[in-house]
């Protein structure tokens, strides 16, 4: 016998559908521009040695991303509630891929997405203060981890100790309400559009900043060719991708859009090209003011084009990076708590994460749980560290999810769809054939850059096995909760 309906007012507190569609559209662009493109050029520069390359990439990124949200616009529209891919996973695969997914995104990619923005604006903010920092023979204490590599949890403590402060700020704001988080990064989105167009607008305006040939002359000592060409070209996009990585996390708080259905899919497509049109611009301008080499050699690309541009340039730059990042931690942490509540909700995680704080209406366990792994992983490596391991984890995921799409095609035909993925089945394929072409050759990069390491006495780390391992410890923990549940009656 069910039991009866409970009146409204008896009923667990839920989540708030407060969030309109010029929000959606600055999650979806906040969420993705990030550190990423102010922080990766130099490194994507060191590896392929030739600015038409380098834009290409930039290009190819966002074709690819493109490809992935249109995927993800079908899903969206079929399930606009709150959970996004995990529920898309469940519904095309089992509960089993749907909480590896979950989980994965707990143990290393959102997670990990937060420490690695927050780590950059503590980096850059050490251009305005005086970070305390470890001794050196503190900084230089390694862990190795068998299969793996080596760790070093204190180097550069100033700087994760004032990322782990904004992990906290930001977790206690999300806290507090989500139209008080969706406030914050509405003024933070649009301040960051707003520098990243100011930079554009200051090089087409300084007059002998840049020259035309720098857009074509490739690099005297960086000229890799062959197999070298395309491990150097999925380095790359391993940097191109973390910086275009987060257009999906809307899909993660569907359930507090005012009208998901129509809100969700349009969000997606318009936040993407949003982003592309600015990672072209910003890329375009680098190249044209600095010869590839010099771009090789630079830490912060961004920054020294804004030097030549005009004195201070690169503090100026360094505060727009850390608004930037400062805007990008806020939407990972307001979106990807609700992906942990929906699990808890649903049984696949601890039911206290699926708990509603009474008088915020905010999914206070899981941003609480989320901000202390998010600062215990900040402290298990680098930046590039952070950011290789969960691109290379969430690819397998995007892979999957594009398949969802031609899975419940076939299965569900008859489903509603309120929007279909042009060019169907043309779109998913492509993307599941990309992801997994270029999976096995960051595979094989990966590999190749911890033997060199190893060879040269250095410490190394294979991104690839990290992520791989912190995704797998999830698994005795899904078949005990199984057995726990069966041996209930639950």
């Amino acid at each position: 016998m069910s039991e009866p309906a409970r009146p409204a007012s008896e009923r667990p507190p839920g989540l708030l559908p407060t969030l309109g569609m010029f929000s959606a559209i600055m999650l979806v662009a906040g969420g993705v521009i990030g550190s990423g493109i102010f922080r990766k050029a130099g490194v994507m520069a060191k590896e392929v040695g030739s600015p038409e390359v380098l834009l290409g990439i930039w290009l190819v990124a966002g074709i690819v991303s493109l490809l992935g949200t249109l995927s993800n616009a079908e899903l969206a529209s079929m399930m606009p509630r709150t959970g996004g891919q995990y529920l898309y996973l469940e519904r095309a695969y089992g509960p089993f891929v749907a909480y590896l997914y979950g989980w994965a995104l707990f143990a290393v990619i959102q997670t990990g997405s937060i420490a690695a923005v927050c780590y950059v604006f503590a980096e850059y903010g050490t251009q305005f203060v005086a970070l305390p920092e470890a001794t050196a023979s503190l900084a230089s204490v390694t862990v190795h981890l068998p299969f793996v590599g080596d760790i070093t949890p204190f180097k550069d403590l100033g700087v994760k100790s004032l990322a782990s402060c904004v992990i906290v700020l930001l977790t206690v704001i999300n806290y507090l309400g989500v139209r008080f988080g969706g406030w914050v990064q509405n003024i933070f989105s649009i301040v960051k559009i707003t520098a990243m167009l100011g930079m554009v607008a200051v090089v087409i305006l300084t007059p002998g900043v840049g020259q035309v040939s720098h857009l074509t002359i490739d690099s005297l000592v960086i000229q890799p060719s062959g197999l070298a060409w395309w491990l150097a070209v999925a380095a790359a996009l391993q940097g191109a991708f973390w910086a275009y990585d987060g257009w999906h996390k809307i899909t993660w708080i569907g359930g507090e859009l005012k009208n998901p259905q129509r809100d969700l899919p349009r969000s997606l497509i318009l936040g993407i090209l949003l982003v592309t049109a600015l990672y072209l611009a910003l890329s375009a301008v680098y190249s044209y003011v600095l010869p590839i080499d010099e771009m090789a050699r630079s830490k912060l690309v961004a920054a020294d084009v804004a030097e030549r541009c005009f004195a201070g340039g690169g503090r100026w730059i360094a505060a727009a990076v850390m608004v930037s990042t400062f805007g990008a931690a806020n939407a990972i942490i307001l979106t990807s708590a609700r992906l942990y509540f929906s699990m808890g909700e649903r049984g696949a995680f601890p039911a206290f994460l699926g708990r509603v704080q009474p008088r915020f209406r905010t999914p206070s366990a899981s941003l609480l749980v989320q901000a202390a792994w998010s600062v215990v992983l900040l402290f298990s490596g680098t930046f590039d560290t952070l950011t290789d391991t969960l691109v290379f984890v969430s690819w397998f995921f995007y892979a999957a999810n594009a398949g969802a799409v031609m899975v419940l095609r076939w299965r569900e035909p008859e489903a509603p769809r309120p929007f279909k993925v042009p060019g169907y089945p043309v779109v998913p394929v492509l993307f599941v054939a990309f992801g997994l072409v270029y999976l096995t050759l960051t595979i094989g990069n990966d590999v190749t850059s911890y033997r060199k390491a190893v060879a040269e006495r250095r410490p190394a780390l294979m991104h690839c096995a990290l992520g791989a391992g912190l995704v797998l410890c999830g698994t005795p923990l899904y078949f005990y909760r199984r057995m726990k549940k069966a041996g209930t009656g639950g």
